[in-house]
């Protein structure tokens, strides 16, 4: 029985390590879920730290939704007709500021290895050698940072090898102005800078701002420390067993199963019967 009393005007899900299953696939009972809570009405959001350019395979493994938070929430796009796209939000960051928060933190924790990814999607993410890569599918070009930290960014990645994604960002967080970037990071061991007032919530809220919605009529699902802003916006929060002890910390609810066993879809269910 979940704890939630009245349903949701919107229902936002992150992807990976949420909706999408440890094998990178999000199951039929899923794409059901997600597809009946649409046509009851409900708008549907996926909001994912994926960039841009794969806007198509966002679209596949949420093709309920109506809208896609992407980059973070930097990036905003309307999906409801059909195969038109209609973008809303385009939030880039440049290059060299980047550059420049790399030095500032490398100089208070050591050396990092760092990748670029620029906002042009026909252009490589390129930078550092990235040994641990977590996205096989996604190419990296290895160049010197002068070349890859140039021009307008979706956002740049550091990793260290002797702090954990988690260490690093509370570190950076300490360093970096938050008047001229956005750190997060997303469970996969790398710190992830982004442009200023960037976060999952503020991508949604464009969203919310379009049809009058408030955040208490909102519905959230997440697992890692870039859904913390839109899980403590969120009218419910709703989070995945493995998920961070700070992320816990923000839900109204820690599902009694996780994204292998569709615990999204298990929610939406019950969900659905009260609409």
């Amino acid at each position: 029985m979940i704890n939630l009393s009245e349903a949701p005007r919107l229902v936002a899900t992150d992807l990976d390590g949420t909706l999408v299953r440890s094998d990178e696939t999000v199951s039929p009972r899923s794409m059901a879920a997600l597809k009946r809570l649409a046509a009851s009405g409900v708008i549907v959001v996926g909001a994912t730290g994926r960039g841009p350019r794969l806007l198509d395979l966002c679209r596949n493994d949420i093709p309920s939704a109506d809208f896609l938070v992407m980059a973070q929430g930097a990036f905003v796009y309307e999906c409801r007709y059909d195969d038109s796209i209609v973008e809303l939000a385009n939030r880039s960051i440049d290059g060299e500021l980047i550059h420049e928060t790399l030095r500032l933190i490398e100089n208070e924790v050591g050396p990092l290895r760092a990748i670029a990814e620029p906002a042009e999607a026909d252009l490589p993410l390129s930078g550092d050698a990235m040994p641990n890569w977590p996205w096989p599918a996604v190419t990296l070009k290895a160049v010197p940072r002068e070349e890859a930290f140039v021009g307008p960014m979706v956002k740049g990645y550091f990793v260290s090898e002797t702090m954990d994604g988690r260490e690093l960002l509370l570190a950076a967080q300490e360093i970096v102005d938050d008047d001229k970037v956005t750190v997060t990071e997303s469970g996969v061991g790398l710190l992830e800078v982004c442009p200023v007032g960037v976060s999952k919530a503020a991508g949604i809220q464009v969203v919310l701002d379009k049809f009058g919605i408030e955040w208490e009529d909102v519905l959230v699902f997440g697992d890692a420390t870039n859904d913390l802003p839109m899980l403590r916006s969120a009218g419910h929060a709703v989070v995945m067993p493995h998920a961070h002890p700070w992320v816990k910390e923000a839900a109204d609810e820690v599902t009694p199963t996780g994204n292998d066993e569709d615990a999204v879809a298990q929610y939406i269910e019950e969900v659905l019967d009260l609409l």
